[in-house]
């Protein structure tokens, strides 16, 4: 697999935030949202096998993994990795673009599905199958750049039955106003959970390995 970097934080976004985490990023990805606050992660990283990943995940103190990117789900190996993650007893997300197929996935990951709005410039991507394959254990995720995003937002969850389905999440893109998003989540009566991201309160915003 190519790895761009494995650390260990706190979980910094989801239903899981605030939680120590050790994460495994991968390197790659085939979206280039408007918005990306990881492009490091496009080209390089250091080639490790599975065995090699999990000797560095096993020397943190959790029992809390998330696998992200880039996007994780271009790496052939990221099935093998999660099954022997799961085998060990870790509870293991994995935070995709949406646009790549989720089925083969073990049910028992936390899939965090991020879907991409207009604003992202990704929009087209989304592989909208993959809302198949939601349960009340995954998470969805919008990044809202506006309000126009958010409403656009507002009529997937409409379309999809998402809020009766799986947990969603709303987030703006860091450095957006949050305020009019929150807003309008009360006055619509959404039933999401509205998120920061919780690491870039702590750390620089642009800090790797956090």
């Amino acid at each position: 697999m190519r790895i761009t970097e494995i650390f260990f934080s706190i979980q910094g976004e989801s239903s899981y935030a605030g939680l120590p985490c050790a994460f495994v990023r991968t390197t790659g990805c085939d979206l280039r949202c408007t918005w990306c606050d990881s492009e490091y992660t496009f080209t390089g990283g250091t080639h490790m096998s599975v065995e090699e990943i999990l000797e560095r995940v096993r020397a943190y103190p959790t029992r809390l993994v998330e696998l992200t990117g880039g996007e994780p789900l271009l790496q052939k190996d990221i099935y093998e990795l999660s099954e022997r993650l799961l085998e060990e007893g870790y509870t293991v997300l994995i935070e995709t673009g949406g646009h790549r197929d989720v089925s083969r996935l073990d049910p028992r990951i936390v899939k965090i599905l991020d879907i991409k709005c207009p604003g992202s410039g990704m929009v087209e991507k989304n592989l909208w199958s993959n809302l198949d394959y939601i349960t009340r254990r995954d998470e969805v995720k919008f990044v809202l750049a506006d309000l126009n995003d958010y409403f656009w937002a507002r009529e997937i969850l409409r379309i999809y039955r998402l809020e009766q389905r799986t947990n969603v999440l709303f987030s703006t893109v860091f450095g957006v106003e949050r305020r009019p998003i929150v807003e309008r989540i009360l006055a619509d009566g959404l039933q999401v959970r509205f998120q920061t991201q919780l690491h870039k309160l702590i750390w620089p915003a642009d800090m790797r390995g956090v």
